[in-house]
């Protein structure tokens, strides 16, 4: 057999389960953003069913996203050490589990530690998500940004069908309803994953880093804590002010255990790379402000505009569905563009959506947050994926789930300290802080995009 017709049927090897592999990593990621979306839907029922305040409903959102963020590490270690997929399936299994717990809740604080347990699922699924595609795509670039552009547009679909689907279970049921929803994907998602290829075993010599898990957890978890709970109890309150104490020792630390120990949660090497530093901040400080804004506008809708939830629900309807078009061409607009035209022209978009926002007050028509709702997740929609093919070209194969892992970690802490932040912000005057929280991420936004044209060069070399 000549030598190119043998390399044709080595790189059909390679790939051949990209199939299953692109559908199993893309249930589950929808999975993990369904229950992004369906809770702030379901936010005006749980307040008056559960007697949630603001923080309560701040740490139902949190309590998922918050410990999301501090385990990924942790699951992109075992997806490494053990195998993608096994451990994938191990966390969608643990996913239905704590589904079902928190659709038995009877209480603000077992919802609450239910959500957390989901969060260890997702956090086990989603790096080894990523794992298995840049895994199953091997050195192929452009089957890579593919795969990554219609995983991530999987995600987005998430987010669309999470408000009509919690809308439309509210509507004919009990918010319990749309946490038992996602027994039937789970058992979807692990039947695909069984198709899909193993992954290598990496640094099968690696062992654990405890202390820096426990350093992670308290820095974030202490930092989001005292955010949320400074405006129920007041800035200078001793629980919020040994919150802020806690952060503020914890994190230090974390970066100095991590630059010794001989195999670290999270290897300070990989931030060596501009190009993945950049993409981290990037992904960050897009889920602070989308996921903080979508918490807001909730709160709006409800309390302001007196919509319920099944209406909230729909009136994502435009911008979620910006977000799936186009996360579907997105692979096209990179290899066109390059990714730092995606990235920077993606954020100065974004950037406009959020100041339109300025323009909503209490009596405004529904469609003039429209041009918000198209622009913001069309910036979004167009600089993640680049952020993403950039950060995985950046490491070195062996180490895409560590990778993924770190920044996936940094866009879900991202996420929950937007709805921290953002929530304090909105206090008792509902309009005010939505406008502090839009004028906010706007200039933010504009930050970044400066950043990034700076720091990301003009062709990324994606290997």
């Amino acid at each position: 057999m000549s030598d190119v017709r043998q390399a044709a049927v080595n790189s059909e090897r390679r790939t051949d389960g990209i199939g299953w592999t692109q559908a199993a990593a893309s249930v589950g990621f929808a999975l993990v953003q369904i229950d992004v979306t369906v809770v702030n839907v379901a936010l005006p029922r749980l307040g008056t069913d559960l007697g949630a305040g603001i923080a309560g409903l701040q740490w139902i959102v949190d309590g998922y996203a918050l410990v999301l963020a501090v385990m990924l590490l942790i699951g992109g270690f075992l997806g490494d050490r053990f195998g993608a997929r096994r451990v994938y399936i191990t966390g969608v299994g643990l996913f239905a589990l704590a589904s079902s717990l928190c659709g038995l809740a009877q209480g603000v604080t077992t919802l609450v530690a239910a959500r957390a347990l989901q969060g260890v699922g997702a956090a086990v699924m989603l790096p080894c998500s990523l794992s298995l595609i840049n895994h199953a795509t091997q050195d192929r670039l452009s089957l890579r940004l593919k795969a990554v552009g219609l995983w991530t547009a999987s995600g987005s679909i998430g987010l669309a069908v999470g408000p009509m689907l919690g809308g439309l279970l509210l509507a004919i049921g009990s918010w319990r309803l749309i946490f038992f929803i996602n027994l039937p994907i789970c058992l979807g998602a692990a039947l695909l994953s069984l198709r899909a290829p193993e992954t290598p075993r990496e640094d099968k010599g690696r062992g654990f880093d405890p202390l820096g898990q426990v350093l992670a957890i308290l820095a974030l978890g202490g930092l989001t804590g005292a955010v949320i709970e400074t405006h129920p109890l007041g800035l200078g309150h001793p629980i919020v002010l040994a919150l802020f104490a806690l952060a503020l020792v914890a994190a230090p630390l974390f970066i100095w255990v991590e630059a010794r120990v001989a195999t670290p949660l999270m290897p300070l090497s990989l931030f060596r790379s501009g190009t993945f530093s950049t993409a981290l901040a990037y992904g960050a400080l897009a889920n602070f402000t989308f996921y903080g804004m979508i918490f807001v506008l909730s709160l709006y809708f409800q309390r302001v505009r007196g919509y319920d939830g099944p209406t909230i629900g729909f009136a994502y309807l435009p911008l979620m569905a910006t977000f799936v078009a186009v996360n579907l061409i997105n692979a096209r607009m990179v290899r066109r563009f390059g990714v730092r035209a995606c990235m920077v022209g993606g954020f100065l978009v974004d950037a406009l959506g959020f100041a339109l926002l300025l323009l909503l007050g209490p009596e405004s028509p529904y469609w003039l947050a429209l041009p918000a709702f198209m622009l913001m997740p069309g910036g979004m929609g167009t600089g993640i994926p680049a952020m993403i093919g950039a950060m995985l070209g950046s490491v070195e194969r062996a180490r895409s789930g560590i990778a993924s892992a770190v920044s996936n970690a940094a866009r879900q802490a991202g996420g929950a300290m937007g709805v921290a932040v953002f929530g304090t912000l909105a206090g008792p005057d509902l309009v005010g802080g939505l406008h502090a929280a839009a004028l906010l991420s706007a200039c933010l936004l504009v930050v970044m995009a400066a950043v990034a044209f700076v720091i990301v060069p003009g062709r990324v070399a994606l290997h």
